[in-house]
């Protein structure tokens, strides 16, 4: 329990917890499995985020960025749903294993299920020490999203960028750049775009800073609306944004960020009525780091802003159409 309380990275958490859950419950456990419930509606789906089999030391997941169409429907999960929906835990005999089904609390109820697998029904004094558990687990899960979230968009914040962008860069140093059969078949690329506000200040200036303040939480709003369950979304501070994507190109990258752009821009804030932004992006490299990736970026929504505003400008079109001159070296960006 105290080296759960202790762990500060969420995926380093969700191991720990099944391996606690599996020391903790008797023998008979023959898996235990930690489920994230993403999506809206009747699209919402199941994504495993920790798996850990009996005798085994190693603890499995389904890839963060992997297709969504590959993830099941929680529609097909009858069991999932009305646990998800009453929180009240289930059990049901699945040939010769009894699968136990617990509800995973988060600020917005249950966001996820915690299911074992055993050989015998859990007794009563197992689902005290699983209530403990989860109810510890939820709790360091709190901690984690107020420390790793804006307070205002409930995005998350600069501080977390720095670990999800060198676990991007990992992989992308997995794949061959010059082999693009392995490339397209891994999914695609990482892409780091960053969006800002146009004219801002102006909304700050003319309407007060309440009314500056919704028109974020409003774009934060859209941004998520706009992108993947597995898009990371940032807000840096002010009127500026990161968003760290996988796409299988350029081409994929660019529509995307400009699916953002149309819908902020079609928008009708309050009181303010519309809202452009401008967003730059560039592709993540082997051996990368935070500064030099922002730096591409920030360099194209620079253009972006320079050159009317509200538009989608892509870091390499820009070297390519020779605008700029290719970024050589790390630029010396202090994102934190």
């Amino acid at each position: 329990m105290a080296a759960l309380s202790g762990v500060r990275d969420r995926d380093a958490l969700n191991a720990a917890f099944v391996r606690l859950v599996m020391q903790t419950v008797d023998g008979t456990v023959r898996q235990v499995a930690l489920i994230r419930v993403v999506g809206e509606g009747a699209d919402r789906r199941c994504l495993v985020c920790a798996r850990l089999d009996a005798g085994s030391d190693a603890v499995g997941c389904d890839p963060i960025w992997q297709d969504w169409g590959d993830l099941p429907l929680l529609a097909e999960k009858p069991l999932y749903a009305r646990v998800l929906a009453d929180g009240t835990p289930q059990s049901v005999q699945d040939g010769a294993l009894c699968r136990s089904l617990f509800a995973v609390m988060g600020e917005q109820g249950a966001s996820g299920l915690l299911e074992i697998s055993s050989e015998q029904p859990l007794d009563e004094s197992a689902h005290v020490r699983l209530t403990a558990l989860l109810q510890t687990y939820q709790n360091v899960l709190g901690l984690l999203d107020y420390g790793e979230k804006d307070a205002l968009t409930e995005l998350l914040n600069r501080k977390t960028f720095d670990g999800a962008f060198f676990k991007a860069t990992a992989a992308t140093q997995t794949v061959d750049v010059e082999d693009d059969r392995r490339a397209s078949q891994d999914g695609g690329q990482y892409w780091l775009a960053v969006l800002d506000i146009d004219h801002f200040k102006r909304v700050n200036d003319t309407y007060g800073h309440l009314i500056g303040d919704e028109v974020l939480l409003l774009v934060a709003r859209i941004m998520r609306n706009s992108f993947r369950f597995h898009d990371q979304l940032y807000r840096f501070g002010g009127e500026e944004f990161v968003i760290l994507m996988r796409c299988r190109d350029a081409k994929d990258a660019a529509q995307a960020l400009e699916r953002l752009r149309h819908n902020v821009e079609s928008y009708v804030f309050p009181q303010v009525g519309s809202i452009t932004v401008s967003l730059g992006f560039s592709v993540l490299q082997p051996h990368d780091t935070p500064g030099a990736a922002f730096g591409r970026a920030d360099k194209a929504v620079y253009h972006a802003k320079s050159h009317g505003r509200n538009q989608v400008v892509s870091y390499q079109d820009l070297v390519d159409s020779g605008v700029i001159q290719e970024q050589t070296e790390d630029m010396d960006v202090d994102l934190f």
